[in-house]
């Protein structure tokens, strides 16, 4: 389904697809026929791991429970992405706002008089993916000892939660009386939205910059050991010393305060020179980049975190590299497949079918 939604170019597989799919094979083949599922068959007795993103109970309609799966393949590890765990939400559809919703992303983003917010970053999907990675490698490790597979659950609901464990931290220290470090004035019983504060150890916030545009802001940091520079900095060193000032616990009352003032000074210069300025004095911050900026970031390209894939149909597009840098398994991000690209290049090449079978498979449907 995905070749064809979000299309931009008529009739080439859409950049949702190309951008999730590259370094990948594919395969077509129509598990709702005998032949079909004695293919399948053969390919689960052969691989390491089978991952499956159908709805509840497609797999198992299809008879491959997991008793039927490692009956085949004992060392296997068959992992599943699902949108919730056992119980009154099994059923529900899930996307990715959905797990942002359920999880509690959205109670905790955006601002306190606003409405909740969704995050831009793929936490349900993507975060979920990363979760079930990290299940899988445990499993196959494991198996290294044990000799025997296992199965991987990981629902998207529980690994939004995962992520936002800090807020559950502050739920329970909400019991304990207000939270300092957010700059809310009025706290009820549960943890509040708090706009672009960290609500960590150090206090942070995105502050404007010039020209005013809508990514003209760098995110601030202030640490204890970067306040005397930043005051000078801001043109303000008398606070370095001042006692209403001075310490940590003196300016989380006045945190709001403490950010209008640092913005006062990083409104009259652009972005990159705050950046400079502040770094030099090894305050920690960030521009906020935005998308045309990541996509134009020479040292993102120099990383192959930017990378131009060409693609045999819609020419070459820009992706996101490899995360993970290894010393020995550097990796090159390769076009995505047509579909069934590689049908014949796995079913005879690695399941030995003969050439006289797949076309007789393609009369029948079966691929």
């Amino acid at each position: 389904m995905t070749r064809g939604q979000l299309r931009d170019v008529p009739d080439v597989d859409s950049l949702y697809f190309t951008m999730l799919n590259c370094n990948k094979r594919s395969v077509t083949l129509n598990t709702k026929t005998e032949r079909g599922k004695e293919i399948l068959t053969a390919l689960i007795e052969r691989s390491d791991v089978l991952v499956e993103n159908f709805a509840p109970g497609a797999v198992d309609r299809m008879g491959f429970t997991w008793e039927r799966i490692r009956q085949i393949n004992p060392r296997i590890v068959y992992a599943s992405i699902k949108g919730f765990g056992e119980g009154p939400y099994t059923g529900f559809k899930a996307y990715e706002v959905v797990a942002q919703a359920m999880g509690g992303s959205m109670a905790t983003t955006g601002f306190q008089d606003g409405p909740p917010m969704a995050t831009g970053a793929q936490i349900g999907d993507s975060g979920t993916g990363v979760h079930a990675v990290a299940g899988i490698l445990a499993a196959l490790f494991q198996r290294e000892r044990t000799g025997r597979g296992q199965r991987v659950n990981v629902a998207m609901q529980h690994a939004v939660l995962n992520l936002c464990r800090v807020k559950l931290r502050d739920q329970q220290r909400l019991a304990h009386g207000p939270l300092a470090e957010y700059p809310n004035d009025d706290f009820t019983d549960e943890v509040p939205r708090s706009g672009n504060a960290s609500g960590g150890g150090q206090p942070g916030w995105a502050v404007r910059c010039a020209p005013g545009g809508p990514n003209d802001y760098v995110y601030v940091i202030v640490q204890p050991v970067g306040w005397p520079p930043l005051t000078a900095l801001i043109g303000r060193p008398e606070l370095a010393q001042d006692p209403e000032w001075a310490t940590p616990e003196a300016r989380l009352p006045k945190l709001a305060k403490m950010f209008q003032l640092i913005e006062e000074w990083t409104s009259t210069l652009p972005k990159w020179e705050v950046l400079e300025r502040l770094n030099s004095h090894n305050i920690p911050c960030g521009p906020i980049l935005s998308t045309r900026e990541i996509i134009e970031d020479r040292s993102l390209a120099d990383n192959d975190m930017i990378v131009e894939v060409d693609h045999p149909e819609r020419g070459p597009f820009t992706t996101v590299g490899n995360p993970l840098k290894l010393s020995d398994s550097p990796v090159d991000i390769t076009t995505p497949p047509l579909l069934g690209q590689h049908t014949e290049e796995i079913l005879v090449g690695e399941l030995g079918l003969a050439h006289e079978e797949l076309r007789l498979l393609k009369t029948q449907g079966v691929i």
